[in-house]
């Protein structure tokens, strides 16, 4: 079933900004987990990826070097440039279900997009009661 909307934690969205901010002015990129369940995906935690590649106009990790882990909802990775909506090659290199993107100067929500496979946005809810 596609993903229809997103609910991350407070903390994760802290967490997906704050990261986005140390990596600045390079891409950064994390895992986003959770579950997903009657098209609703909930993202309760993000990983940072082994040996991920930060650079100005990218970043890359290896799916071969994660565990198996059937929490894995996709991939959140910022844009320095502060346009936060997938770019061709984002779209061709989609993994998972969700797609985030975190675009300049990483202050609130407001500088998140969340996208399917496709590139179509999914609306997305913060739930600060909601913390793990």
């Amino acid at each position: 079933m596609a993903i229809k909307k997103v609910i991350f934690t407070r903390e994760v969205v802290d967490s997906l900004l704050s990261y986005s901010k140390m990596a600045h002015p390079n891409e950064g990129i994390l895992i986003i987990r959770g579950k997903a369940r009657k098209g609703v995906a909930e993202v309760t935690s993000v990983m940072v990826p082994p040996a991920a590649v930060h650079a100005k106009s990218y970043s890359s990790f290896n799916w071969f070097m994660l565990p198996v882990d059937m929490s894995y909802l996709g991939v959140a990775h910022s844009h320095p440039s502060g346009y936060a909506v997938p770019s061709h090659e984002d779209l061709l290199h989609v993994s998972g279900r969700v797609m985030v993107i975190m675009g300049f100067p990483y202050n609130d929500e407001s500088c998140i997009g969340v996208f399917d496979k496709d590139g179509v946005r999914i609306p997305f809810e913060v739930d600060a009661g909601h913390q793990r």
